[in-house]
């Protein structure tokens, strides 16, 4: 009796700490009358990874959503079909677009009443209009592959996204992309269960003495996602871009590049943060920026090293913002490369408004010359009363001339500038012609 008495005691003990081990982790996946973008994946990712760590019993997905991004979406739905613990989605709502393929990545679904679910066609963010056959083509693919996966009916699921696919159930729907309500999506077997409530949900899938574990964003997911948006993408770029061409043209390292790096990181940063950039378009851009400071610095002039480099960071960031390269054709190309063409022209007009504005705002107008000094009032540059005097100077080139560079003339260093051609450092050169701060050397 005495052992009885002991092992039921050793029950009582052991039952709430099993208990206490159950959790179910729940995130709202709830864009209102927003997206889901790389912001919602780079949040849905971590928590599942939160879940996984924790061991966690389950994962509801509590999803109210018009849709958003396909390539977030594709992100989302990866990690979703890779979690280790149950997943459930848990339709509060509506599971429109991209929230369709979240849901049928999860291997339950459940439905409240005056739920809907589909109307999956792709469109185009810029217009609005249905997306290219190609791209149509895709997300059907996807749309089957992630019912096939979870055991849904594919069908169903390519009629979500192409109209044309016909289902007979349902004709009366033909000739649009099909969206089912609850009692519709319970009838097809699109939902296992019909729910009211997250209790309610725990209790159908036997989880009802587990913890449920909140998970909401935290500031790094909230700034990703404005981040990525793509106006602020945008923003990012021009300004990005036009640091760049400003540095490569003046000599040093200063504002223009500081701020360029800073722009192309929190772009480029950003889109790898939530799997829209590889590794390949990291090394890109890391090689451009190592050849355009290696020009800057080391090798004077702007050559071939600064104008690979320049390539090679703008190729990296087209290849980030085209994501999905099997989706994109040439006139897609064509359109992403006119709207960077776009932001730049518009980044440099807005760069010399602001410059000639400079001079009217009175933090700034102590640091421009607000006058001419025209040599009629007895203004003249020094060093123009000695432009005959360095004609025919000899020296050597202290760097190499591609075509500006340094000159040492006896005692003097000047800067020079070769007349049609490349001069190696260490070689006798001439001056040439000298107007004010311009110099012209030839070799001798």
């Amino acid at each position: 009796m005495m052992s009885l008495a002991r092992l039921g005691l050793l029950l009582l003990l052991l039952c709430p700490l099993a208990a206490q081990g159950r959790t179910v982790y729940h995130v709202q996946v709830h864009t209102g009358q927003g997206m889901i973008d790389p912001g919602v994946a780079a949040f849905v990712v971590r928590a599942i990874a939160d879940a996984e760590a924790a061991q966690a019993a389950a994962i509801v997905f509590d999803i109210d959503t018009f849709g958003g991004r396909i390539d977030a979406a594709t992100v989302i739905r990866d990690a979703i079909l890779d979690a280790e613990p149950l997943t459930i989605a848990f339709i509060n709502k509506r599971a429109i677009s991209a929230g369709a393929l979240i849901s049928l990545a999860c291997d339950k679904i459940a439905i409240v009443q005056g739920g809907s679910i589909g109307a999956a066609t792709a469109v185009d963010a810029a217009t609005g209009e249905k997306a290219s056959d190609k791209v149509i083509s895709y997300f059907r693919a996807e749309m089957r592959a992630t019912a096939e996966r979870t055991g849904h009916d594919p069908k169903i699921a390519e009629a979500m996204v192409d109209e044309k696919v016909e289902l007979p159930e349902l004709s009366a729907e033909t000739g649009r992309p099909a969206t089912f309500t609850t009692s519709q999506a319970l009838k097809y077997k699109i939902a296992d269960q019909g729910v009211e409530t997250l209790p309610a949900l725990l209790q159908a899938y036997d989880l009802a003495d587990a913890q449920v574990v909140e998970v909401a964003p935290n500031w790094a997911e909230d700034l990703v996602g404005f981040l990525t948006h793509p106006a602020i993408s945008s923003i990012l770029l021009a300004v990005g871009i036009f640091g760049l061409i400003a540095e490569a043209k003046a000599p040093g390292w200063g504002v223009g590049g500081t701020v360029a790096l800073i722009c192309l990181g929190l772009f480029f940063g950003s889109h790898y943060l939530v799997h829209l950039a590889e590794w390949d378009e990291v090394l890109l851009f890391v090689v451009g920026v190592g050849l355009l400071i290696a020009e800057i610095f080391f090798i004077p002039g702007f050559g071939v090293a600064g104008l690979a480099g320049m390539l090679c960071i703008v190729g990296s960031l087209l290849l980030t913002q085209m994501g999905n390269f099997d989706l994109w054709s040439l006139e897609d190309l064509a359109g992403l490369i006119s709207r960077l063409a776009v932001s730049l022209m518009a980044a440099i007009g807005l760069a010399a408004l602001f410059l000639r504005s400079l001079p009217r705002i009175g933090a700034f107008n102590r640091l421009v010359l607000q006058r001419e000094a025209p040599s009629s009032e007895g203004f003249v540059s020094a060093s123009t009363e000695h432009d005959q005097e360095l004609v025919g100077l000899e020296g050597v080139t202290l760097t190499y001339l591609r075509p500006v560079g340094v000159g040492v003339f006896g005692s003097r260093r000047l800067d020079v500038i070769a007349e049609g051609e490349f001069i190696e450092a260490n070689k006798p050169i001439r001056i040439v012609a000298a107007h004010g701060n311009r110099i012209l050397v030839r070799s001798r």
